[in-house]
């Protein structure tokens, strides 16, 4: 394995989008639909009096 300078280390480029990056982008997109059906049906519940009781 050759050793690299000083110069070549900083001509080095690599890709952006890499598989770990495109698979923490779905999951993040996944968490906010998921934080959003929830919002949305607990207004839904809370809009239309089907709330359970807390007793």
């Amino acid at each position: 394995m050759k050793k690299l300078t000083n110069k070549e280390m900083t001509e080095l480029y690599g890709g952006a989008i890499t598989g770990a990056f495109l698979s923490s982008i779905i999951k993040g997109i996944n968490i906010i639909l998921e934080l959003g059906r929830s919002l949305g049906s607990a207004i839904r519940r809370g809009s239309g009096g089907k709330l359970c009781s807390i007793s």
